[in-house]
Parts: structure tokens; C-alpha cells; sequence
């Protein structure tokens, strides 16, 4: 088997991307584990945006989770908003500034070069063994998928540019569905 070989392969490339996290984190006064939480928030949809949601998906403590907010909040990166219905729901939603300063900085420039000498081809390929192996992840460890809407079997397709959630009866527009949410159950 090459199970050994695929870790350190993908160990090695988190250790890389880990770097330069680091890097552009510390250019604006973040850590690691603030800017990882700037970008769940930035990719996450309106289901995913609590703290708990958080905690889930990044495997951090509840306290972890409060204190980078927190941090986030004080800098203007993110805004805390309770939920219109249930005002016992926090959601944490990311602002223009936060916005411009994740995109701005990941995928890591580091990153980007290394994909750019890479075919058009070689990265389609690299996806979808890397997609494989995720779900293989996930299903063999029982773990939460947290995939898009539009890979999710409660994700109900009205029209070219209108979807509705099963799950929790809701109209989905074209850019809700390629964001994160807590809800998804994969296909089949």
C-alpha cells in the first residue's frame, strides 16, 4: 500500500501551507488558527456561520473558537449578529475588510506558483484524487462531510439559477449553493 507515501506527500504540503499561513497571517497581527477561522467564515453559508459550526469544522475548542472570534470582532474582520428568529443563535458573519483580506492571502501566493506550473490537465487530476481521498476520509472515520449545497442530497434543483433545501425548507440561490454548510449529507 501507499498510505505512508500519500501522508508524508500531503503531511509535507500542510507543513508548506502551515508556513505561509503563518507568514501572512503575522503581516497583519493574526495567528494561524484566526486567519483558518476567517476563512471558514469566508467560504461558509448561512447555516455554518455559528460558533458552534466552527468548532465543528476546524476540530478547535469552544474556547479556541470564542477568543479567535473575539480577536477577529476587535480587528474588523468579522461582525457578530444574532439570528432574526432565535436570538439565543450567533452569527458571525465576515466584513468587507476581512473579505479582501483572505482573499488577498489564500490560497498563499506559495501555492498558486506551485499550481500555475502545473497542466490544466495535472490539476484536474490532483482534484479529484484529492476530492477522493477527502470523502474517503470522512465516511471512514464517520466524520461530518461539511460539503456545498450543490453536492448535497437535500439540495433540490427548481431552475437554472434557483435551488431549494429539503432539509431545512428554504430557497437557495446560484451562490448559496457553492458555499459550505454544516447540514450536507453527500449523495447516495
Amino acid at each position: 500500500m501507499k498510505t505512508k507515501n500519500i501522508y508524508n506527500y500531503i503531511e509535507r504540503i500542510a507543513e508548506l501551507l502551515k508556513v505561509s499561513a503563518r507568514q501572512a497571517g503575522s503581516e497583519h497581527g493574526l495567528q494561524p488558527v484566526q486567519l483558518e477561522v476567517l476563512g471558514y467564515l469566508s467560504v461558509c453559508n448561512q447555516f455554518s456561520d455559528t460558533p458552534m459550526a466552527v468548532t465543528r469544522y476546524l476540530g478547535q475548542t469552544k474556547g479556541t473558537v470564542s477568543q479567535t472570534i473575539k480577536v477577529l470582532e476587535r480587528k474588523g474582520l468579522v461582525l457578530k449578529e444574532s439570528d432574526i428568529n432565535d436570538r439565543r443563535i450567533t452569527h458571525i458573519k465576515v466584513t468587507e475588510q476581512g473579505s479582501k483580506l483572505f482573499q488577498d492571502n489564500i490560497p498563499p501566493k506559495m501555492f498558486v506558483n506551485a499550481c500555475q506550473d502545473l497542466s490544466y490537465i495535472q490539476q484536474k487530476e490532483i482534484e479529484a484524487s484529492l476530492k477522493l481521498l477527502l470523502m474517503s476520509f470522512i465516511k471512514s472515520n464517520n466524520m461530518k462531510s461539511f460539503g456545498t449545497c450543490n453536492s448535497c442530497r437535500y439540495n433540490e434543483k427548481i431552475s437554472d439559477d434557483s435551488f431549494y433545501c429539503k432539509l431545512v425548507k428554504v430557497p437557495l440561490t446560484l451562490s448559496d449553493i457553492a458555499l459550505i454548510c454544516i447540514e450536507h449529507e453527500n449523495i447516495g
